[in-house]
């Protein structure tokens, strides 16, 4: 049986700020070549397992090893092996596209040949090439983030590490910036990721759910939709929030998310609850709802696992 080869280990990766426990006893093993995401609320710990990865800050407990390279021993040795991308990249804006990689290579040391050649292969993959004279302040926010990207690849890392990389960025630049990830993946460079984008967690390789600290659940998107316990339901009719107030609480119904302009319903046995709610919402005076049966997303899969209602 071939073996996977593991390029991002940590053991019981523990770290506090002040009373606070930020991150609890965290085990992950991410694989050469995958596209690993961190999902979780605000304050789940994804920024903190980012900085501790890339050497940025020390963990109170555990082990990190990137490419081989214990963390905690040789933080500058695995630096060198990959690249970490905050929220925010630091550009210079009063410097041009070029010069930005100029100076990022410089910083990694880079041959001045190589660093050429890969500059030219980069801004051409992620569409910056006729751009390479403008200053970086002038840059739409989705130019922006590629042009930190190609910046953080300059130097050929194994390892990338991305911190919430499409914030704010357009859907176009978005989905251009997804590009440049498949091919990197296809070249054999292990992704680490974190994302508030739900679409984003569905085409990651796995996902680690993570909650106050912890990893709740990790497995790949189709593995965590199969444990959301009960069964999803779409009710869509107009009002939805006065739909959602109505069958809320309702027997049978486990969890509730407003979903743009319909209900998902999360209830335990679809068989019996959609004519239940079919005649509670008659009841209110509401007909012609159409109720279905529904693929749950994985924002629908995370509400449910984390035990809230949205």
């Amino acid at each position: 049986m071939e073996t996977k080869d593991i390029v991002i280990r940590t053991e019981g990766l523990t770290k506090n700020f002040g009373p606070l426990q930020a991150m609890r006893e965290v085990d992950l093993a991410i694989y050469r070549g995958e596209i690993f995401g961190l999902v979780g609320p605000d304050g789940a710990g994804k920024t903190t397992i980012m900085r501790m990865l890339s050497g940025v800050m020390r963990p109170d407990a555990g082990k990190i090893y990137v490419d081989g390279v214990d963390v905690g021993a040789n933080a500058e040795g695995a630096k060198l092996r990959l690249s970490y991308m905050p929220q925010r990249f630091g550009l210079y804006e009063d410097l041009t596209v070029a010069e930005n990689i100029f100076f990022y290579g410089e910083l990694f040391s880079v041959p001045r040949g190589e660093r050429v050649a890969r500059s030219n292969e980069l801004l051409e993959a992620a569409g910056l090439l006729p751009f390479r004279r403008r200053l970086a302040g002038q840059l739409s926010g989705g130019m922006k983030q590629k042009l930190g990207l190609v910046c953080a690849l300059i130097h050929t890392p194994h390892v990338l590490l991305l911190d919430e990389p499409t914030t704010g960025v357009d859907p176009v630049s978005r989905r251009d910036f997804w590009a440049i990830l498949y091919n990197l993946r296809e070249t054999g460079v292990t992704i680490l990721l974190s994302t508030a984008y739900m679409d984003e967690a569905e085409r990651c390789s796995r996902l680690a759910l993570l909650h106050n600290g912890e990893v709740r659940y990790c497995d790949t998107p189709a593995g965590i939709k199969k444990a959301m316990p009960g069964a999803l339901l779409a009710i869509i009719s107009a009002g939805p929030r006065l739909l959602r107030e109505i069958v809320s609480g309702q027997p049978g119904v486990l969890g509730v998310l407003l979903m743009g302009d319909r209900l998902h319903v999360r209830v335990d046995d679809s068989t019996r609850r959609i004519p239940e709610l079919q005649m509670l919402l008659a009841g209110h005076g509401i007909t012609g709802a159409d109720i279905q049966t529904a693929e749950p997303g994985i924002e629908d899969v995370f509400v449910a696992l984390l035990g809230g209602t949205v």
